[in-house]
């Protein structure tokens, strides 16, 4: 009985961990959406700094949303992850290219990827069997 307990109560803790860590990817990804789609300054200005035309910047910011709401629904969310990856790969491309700082721009964006993928294995049994962590 108590091993059941220790055990349930176990799954929710990665629950409840996975699920922070995916929203704190998710914050700061819909708060990069957002910006983008609302074409602020900042935005405009990087775009402009890394060789992109600003007229990309609303399907860009459209391509990420709708790639976090693929993230946000549990059926879809595996595959939502694998979109997300790409993009964020992208981003780390283009830092790469234009010479940014390594470990505080080109990388930031693995570090989201990180967050997405550590807190969905944690909240999504299906990916258990693919890596297996215990023995």
């Amino acid at each position: 009985m108590q091993a059941e307990t220790g055990s349930a109560t176990q799954a929710k803790s990665r629950l409840w961990t996975g699920r922070i860590l995916s929203g704190l990817a998710v914050l700061f990804l819909l708060l990069d959406a957002v910006m983008k789609l609302m074409k602020v300054q900042p935005v405009r200005d990087a775009f402009s700094k890394v060789g992109w035309p600003t007229s990309l910047i609303i399907p860009i910011g459209t391509v990420l949303l709708v790639c976090i709401i693929v993230y946000l629904i549990p059926q879809t969310s595996v595959l939502g992850a694998i979109l997300l990856t790409g993009y964020l790969g992208g981003a780390v491309a283009t830092h790469v290219r234009v010479g940014d700082p390594l470990f505080s721009h080109a990388l930031f964006p693995t570090y989201i990827a990180l967050l997405l993928w550590g807190g969905l294995f944690l909240r999504e049994p299906r990916l258990h069997a693919l890596l297996p962590l215990r023995s």
